[in-house]
């Protein structure tokens, strides 16, 4: 506990920040499609947001190391503030592309230095409580983010207006720390190939999971908006799937503890099949949200539970090189799955989006499948190591806060080139 007393500051922030964020991911989709972009070309942009992501995975440590970890929150803000403000007053398509990358990065950016500074300020034995913590405020601030969004129209500035509120006020927390930051350290490598070595399950769970949440993250928004009447009817779609997914985590994460996992994701991934087509099919009845809850309750842990795997078939000191591998891989499905959904959901209707879900959890429920049979790849349940919660909205750096890895790993600030040579 006096481990969260001396990062209550660090944790406020956050907080206010991630209601900005919350509101800013919501308010996008629809603000394009006031201004006439399409689906396609929404998509792109949601896509230019994830590979700004990744993108920022490489160069925000520069600019931590040079400049320290307060000055970096404060600048990488503003620019977040920036972004914000300016896709608020413009409407062309290729400033949107831009904005949306630099928003990407500089989102991984201030993740990283909050994930290294609550790294640095925590102790071995309560990573895992500080972890728990750290998710339930991602989730819950996002959740809180949608509801603000109902201050005022998409087409107005105030929702915008109030998203850069939260985020310039989250400044002021961190600002006024009499705590030092942490110092840069030691590296970490990308390593594609070791994690499908590692376990094929755990990769291909991340790569559905990037299609799926990455993909309602994207255009989400955009399906609610044509089928309900009011930015409301938006914001609660996108809170009852996050809502889902944070109340369900830890039961999947329990269950997972006491069966062969592999069998949790493919549960899963057949319950996605499920709720993505009730989702398609209640548009307009009084028990959509019901679905949407659903849905988010069986899509939204796949992540978890794919870290989960890949931990369990890899040694302590792989983890945080591991759990890189399944961040920036889940990353690069987000960035992928936009780019054709969008497109469907402009040569179809709305419901393609969900259709497409079904599909892709149908197609990776086959491949789960045919890995249960894999003898090789079980790990018998009490050799499995306990779930930790894990959300997608983080960077490298939070794998130094997990349990499951090294003790004496402190962050991640420098990179490298990625390594996607499978291991021999």
């Amino acid at each position: 506990m006096r481990a969260l007393l001396t990062l209550t500051s660090l944790l406020l922030s956050t907080s206010l920040l991630l209601i900005g964020q919350g509101m800013q991911l919501t308010l996008l989709p629809l603000r394009g499609t006031s201004n006439g972009l399409s689906d396609f070309l929404i998509g792109v942009s949601a896509s230019c947001y994830f590979l700004g992501f990744l993108a920022g995975a490489f160069l925000n440590p520069r600019i931590i190391a040079k400049v320290g970890h307060i000055r970096s929150f404060a600048v990488l803000t503003a620019l977040m503030i920036t972004a914000i403000l300016c896709l608020e007053m413009l409407d062309g398509w290729l400033p949107w592309l831009i904005l949306r990358f630099l928003t990407g990065a500089v989102i991984c950016g201030l993740y990283t230095v909050i994930e290294s500074w609550l790294n640095d300020q925590t102790s071995s034995d309560s990573r895992g409580q500080v972890l728990a913590i750290y998710t339930f405020i991602i989730l819950g601030s996002m959740a809180m983010g949608q509801i603000l969004i109902n201050v005022g129209s998409a087409d107005s500035s105030t929702p915008f207006t109030l998203a850069a509120i939260f985020m310039a006020l989250a400044i002021v927390p961190v600002g006024l720390t009499s705590r030092l930051a942490p110092a840069p350290v030691e590296s970490t490598r990308i390593r594609l190939g070791l994690l499908y070595h590692r376990s094929r399950t755990a990769f291909a769970g991340t790569l559905l999971s990037g299609f799926v949440v990455g993909g309602f993250w994207a255009l989400g928004a955009l399906f609610a908006r044509r089928y309900g009447s009011t930015v409301a009817d938006v914001t609660w779609f996108i809170t009852a799937a996050i809502a889902g997914g944070a109340l369900f985590q830890y039961p999947f994460g329990w269950v997972s503890d006491r069966v062969d996992r592999r069998y949790v994701i493919l549960f899963l991934a057949l319950a996605g099949v499920a709720t993505a087509v009730a989702v398609a099919l209640t548009v307009g009845t009084n028990i959509h949200l019901l679905m949407v809850f659903l849905f988010g309750a069986v899509t939204m842990p796949v992540y978890a539970i794919s870290l989960a795997i890949a931990a369990d078939n890899s040694s302590v000191e792989e983890f945080v090189e591991i759990g890189t591998s399944v961040l920036l891989l889940n990353a690069l499905g987000a960035a992928s799955a936009p780019l054709v959904l969008g497109q469907l959901m402009g040569f179809f209707d709305a419901t393609a989006l969900f259709w497409s879900f079904a599909s892709l959890c149908a197609l990776f429920s086959v491949y789960f499948a045919v890995q249960t049979r894999d003898r090789e790849q079980i790990v018998a349940a009490e050799d499995q190591l306990p779930f930790s919660a894990a959300a997608t909205e983080v960077a490298p750096t939070g794998f130094g806060l997990d349990p499951r890895g090294p003790e004496d790993y402190e962050g991640d600030l420098q990179p490298v080139v990625p390594d996607v040579t499978p291991a021999s």
